[in-house]
């Protein structure tokens, strides 16, 4: 059990002990969650609060998971440090330290929660020395709980079951054409905002050299990557948390805060993940400071070997032609 102490330094079976108290308090957020979800469906939309606009919805719910969370904390560890997504926007912003500190979002896609979407969930995360060590993300809906602790390993938990992450052995990931990649629109809809993600989006989906054979004029878009595909899952967290299980290659996002990434960051480290951050980073997979609170953040997920190059060449390798074929626009 973990002994409180002034400056207290943490083993790894101190992290242990932190991830079973977390998760069964993520759990116990879980069920405030769903009692929200059923309380705020049957309410008329004037008592539904908005934070900027109605991209980025909130509801007393995210005061009120965070305080649970916060409240259980500090019985806990009361000498641990606290970052909240709602502590900060009411004024509560200090600056991060070497002392371990929790990090949380209480309700990560909010704007889900409103409409009654089911990727939502409560993400919990661990900084240590300003960087990510332990995180716990929990989607109720679903019954999806994620875990990471820093050299333990990531896994998913779900109905009763344990899965070590990624869930399959990694695969190649030749090029960008041939990856799956998550992007949000985020809640600043200004011009040179949702100008540069949109052009951006479309290089990434768009096709460089359609082919005429199909019909009609096809015209090319410059620079296309013509990807698999693209997703939005509105979750910071379920997005950091499928690209560690396997299931997107990546995720790329503008302006999210670091609550939101912090416990993902681990779990997709500790599956293989590469998390870094603007194009200007040297993407060795350090997640500094720098990184966690610069609010750009891409994460790829692990890449099997080949005989060309080693798994964490190729990250770094698709993530240098994913900066070349994105515009990045500093976030508000």
């Amino acid at each position: 059990m973990y002994q409180p102490d002034p400056n207290p330094v943490l083993t790894p079976s101190d992290l242990r002990d932190i991830l079973y108290f977390t998760t069964n308090l993520a759990r116990r957020a879980g069920d405030l969650i769903l009692e929200g979800s059923k309380a705020i469906h049957g309410i008329s939309a004037k008592d539904v609060g908005e934070k900027k606009n109605s991209v980025d919805l909130v509801t007393e719910y995210d005061v009120k998971v965070e305080e649970l969370v916060k409240e259980e904390i500090g019985r806990m560890y009361p000498e641990f440090k606290f970052i909240g997504e709602e502590s900060y926007s009411a004024g509560s912003q200090h600056p991060l330290t070497d002392e371990p500190t929790f990090c949380v979002d209480p309700i990560d896609g909010t704007t889900n929660f409103v409409h009654g979407f089911p990727f939502v969930c409560i993400s919990i995360g661990l900084i240590y020395y300003k960087r990510p060590v332990l995180g716990v993300v929990f989607n109720p809906f679903l019954d999806q709980l994620y875990t990471g602790v820093k050299g333990q390993g990531s896994y998913l938990h779900t109905r009763g079951a344990q899965y070590k992450l990624p869930l399959a052995p990694p695969r190649p990931l030749p090029s960008l054409s041939q990856a799956l990649i998550a992007v949000e629109w985020g809640s600043d809809r200004s011009a040179p905002q949702i100008t540069a993600k949109s052009d951006s989006f479309l290089r990434l989906a768009g096709d460089p050299n359609p082919s005429a054979s199909r019909g009609g004029d096809k015209a090319k878009v410059e620079g296309g990557k013509m990807a698999h595909s693209l997703r939005s899952m509105g979750s910071a967290a379920l997005n950091f948390s499928m690209v560690a299980q396997g299931g997107l290659d990546l995720y790329w996002e503008i302006g999210c805060w670091p609550w939101d990434i912090c416990a993902g960051t681990v779990i997709a480290q500790e599956a293989g993940g590469l998390v870094t951050g603007s194009s200007k980073c040297s993407h060795n997979g350090d997640v500094t400071e720098e990184i966690l609170t610069g609010r750009k953040y891409v994460v790829i997920r692990a890449i099997g070997d080949t005989e060309e190059e080693k798994g964490r060449d190729a990250q770094k390798r698709i993530i240098r032609e994913f900066y070349e074929s994105v515009e990045e626009v500093d976030p508000n």
